[in-house]
């Protein structure tokens, strides 16, 4: 992690260099690090949508076999290599990326921006004081759990962790908000992107 944070510093320094604002440096580094990362992501998120289209038949399976969970097991994972589908395919992108953005993470609740302002309005190391960092946050999480979340069980946390997200904004720095919702919105693109190729690729499977 240690060295991990030392790349992440000295690539804010880089685009600092080149852009005389910090504020424009975390938005850039965090699109740097979302692109490198994009095929981890573009799988995770391929799986999630991928389940997400399963939930009706996993819904008359659970059904079908209430009393049996031993056949709806078997039957369920008969479903997914059906369609080709690891249940598990959306779990080790997620670990490998979190180191990734831990670090980056770290480095931006900690890193000394001074006093330069952000659009004119934001002090990077210090809160929002007036809150439409702390509300983007909050939406662009709620937009983007929306888009991915596949069991109908935690839709409750569809809502629960937005408004948590958005309270922790309150108390985070500036620049680490900034990060928070630049990273939120490449992921509601990107899920938008994948959930379009999905689609396309159901009407051509349904015109054969």
């Amino acid at each position: 992690m240690s060295v991990l944070r030392e790349v992440m510093v000295t690539s804010l320094k880089f685009f600092y260099g080149f852009t005389s604002s910090y504020g424009l440096a975390i938005i850039l580094l965090t699109v740097a690090i979302r692109l490198l990362l994009y095929p981890l992501f573009a799988s995770q998120t391929k799986t999630a949508a991928a389940m997400k289209e399963l939930q009706p038949k996993l819904a008359e399976l659970q059904a079908k076999y209430k009393s049996k969970p031993e056949e709806y097991q078997k039957k369920m994972m008969e479903l997914y290599k059906e369609h080709k589908i690891n249940p598990l395919g959306g779990c080790l992108p997620m670990l490998i990326q979190l180191p990734f953005l831990w670090a980056l993470f770290q480095v931006l609740g900690t890193f000394q921006f001074g006093q330069e302002k952000f659009l004119g309005l934001w002090i990077l190391n210090k809160p929002d004081s007036f809150y439409i960092l702390p509300i983007l946050a909050g939406a662009t999480t709620y937009i983007q759990m929306a888009m991915t979340t596949t069991d109908p069980s935690q839709r409750a946390m569809t809502l629960i962790m937005p408004i948590f997200i958005a309270w922790m904004s309150l108390k985070f720095a500036a620049g680490l908000t900034i990060y928070w919702v630049v990273s939120n919105i490449f992921s509601i693109g990107q899920q938008y992107i994948t959930n379009r190729q999905l689609a396309a690729r159901q009407e051509g499977g349904k015109a054969k």
